[in-house]
């Protein structure tokens, strides 16, 4: 995912806010935790009480302005004191972690409305930010979960939002999973990672082997952004639903209306 503030852009799309809404930050300076070294945040790791300290004083508790009115989660809000402060006093990484972005409120919806998807199931929950969507998958009776994410504070944050929603924490990878030996998943999920497309591709790549090599089912949640929609992967998608997005998450998407999962069938 990705944030702007003023004129630095670090958006899959342009976010429309009024004031200034922290959603820039630096890009480099991440702190360690004590599990950063393992790709593995296992449940019963204690965490960083700093830190954990740091993103509940700066989040708030919502589950308002989504599609999953069931999932509590913390995010940065105009009640945080970093929607409105200048991008250079977040003193780390981009918190793409603490925006529901729409794809995966779509993603998230489907599978709480379908847990037969996930019941029994193996779920990988690519670029998972706040972990909504591997949560979803959580409540739907998935059988075994990794959240996967670059950042280790997203790792954190994942933590605490299963906490909120009385669930014992499952796995979370912290490294580039496109880069490592891929592992067999009933169904890998994702949303809102087709902004780039350099990445789109190497997602698409990736996909296409983890569906030919094990047969995973793929979901696919996005808003209709231009590098999805002119990619070449919309030639091995088929529609599964369609969801109109509450007021609140199309005034923060710059207007965006609906989100869509979509069923990737190479």
């Amino acid at each position: 995912m990705a944030l702007s503030l003023g004129g630095r852009t670090f958006a899959p799309f342009p976010v429309n806010h009024s004031g200034v809404f922290l959603k820039a930050v630096r890009s480099n300076g991440l702190p360690l935790f004590p599990w950063r070294h393992s790709p593995w945040r296992r449940t019963g790791n204690v965490l960083d009480p700093e830190m954990k300290a740091f993103l509940e004083e700066n989040t708030e508790v919502t589950n308002r302005g989504s599609l999953t009115p069931e999932i509590r989660l913390r995010l940065l809000t105009p009640r945080c004191k970093f929607w409105w402060q200048r991008a250079d006093l977040w003193p780390y990484s981009d918190p793409y972690w603490a925006v529901y972005w729409p794809g995966g409120q779509a993603v998230s919806r489907y599978l709480l409305d379908n847990p037969d998807v996930v019941r029994g199931r193996s779920v990988l929950d690519l670029g998972s930010g706040c972990g909504a969507t591997a949560i979803a998958a959580k409540m739907g009776g998935a059988s075994k979960i990794l959240a996967n994410d670059i950042d280790p504070i997203a790792g954190m944050a994942i933590t605490l939002n299963c906490e909120l929603n009385q669930l014992n924490p499952f796995p979370v990878l912290t490294k580039n999973i496109l880069d490592l030996e891929q592992d067999k998943w009933d169904l890998v999920v994702l949303g809102d990672m087709f902004y780039d497309e350099d990445l789109a591709d190497s997602l698409h790549q990736w996909l296409k082997n983890c569906f030919w090599a094990h047969r995973t089912r793929v979901l696919i949640g996005d808003p209709g952004r231009p590098q999805f929609s002119g990619h070449s992967i919309q030639h091995q998608l088929h529609k599964v639903v369609e969801y109109s997005l509450p007021e609140p998450t199309r005034k923060e998407n710059n207007g965006l209306t609906t989100s869509t999962v979509w069923d990737f069938r190479p």
